[in-house]
C-alpha cells in the first residue's frame, strides 16, 4: 500500500499528529484491515508522503510499538505485530468508537441540535462516496 494511502492527518485538529496515527492504527488492526506480519511504511516514508516531522512519526511508532500494535525487526520494515491475526469483535470495534460519538453527542447538545437533525447527519457521513440511501 503506497506510504499516502496508509494514514491521513488533519493538521488543523487539536489532537496531536502522532496521537491522530496511531489512533488510526488501532483502529484499522481493530477493523482486520491490517493483519498480523503486514508491513506498514517505513518512518522516512510517512513523513515525506505526508509532509509530516520523521521525528513526529517516530513518536507515533514508537507508541505503537509500546503498546504492542507493531513489531520493530532489525534492518527489515516494522510489521503488524504477530498476535494480531484478526479482527476485534464488533463489541470491541463499537468500544473504540465510543468516545468519538460522546465528543460528538456533548458539541450536538451544546449547539441544541434536535437528536433527528444530527443522527441524518451521522447516516449521510457514514455512506461511502457514490452511495445512495
Amino acid at each position: 500500500m503506497p506510504a499516502d494511502l496508509f494514514f491521513t492527518v488533519n493538521p488543523g485538529s487539536p489532537e496531536p499528529i502522532y496521537r491522530q496515527l496511531v489512533e488510526q492504527m488501532r483502529r484499522r488492526i481493530a477493523s482486520g484491515q491490517l493483519v498480523a506480519g503486514e508491513e506498514i511504511p517505513s518512518v522516512r516514508e510517512l513523513a515525506q508522503a505526508l509532509a509530516v516531522n520523521p521525528m513526529t512519526i517516530s513518536k507515533a511508532f514508537g507508541l505503537m510499538e509500546a503498546e504492542g500494535l507493531v513489531e520493530r525487526r532489525r534492518g527489515l520494515p516494522m510489521v503488524v505485530a504477530s498476535h494480531h491475526q484478526k479482527a476485534l469483535r464488533t463489541r470491541s470495534r463499537v468500544e473504540l468508537l465510543r468516545p468519538a460519538l460522546e465528543k460528538a453527542a456533548a458539541e450536538a447538545r451544546q449547539l441544541e441540535l434536535p437528536p433527528d437533525q444530527v443522527l441524518a447527519l451521522f447516516k449521510s457521513l457514514l455512506k461511502t462516496p457514490g452511495e445512495t440511501s
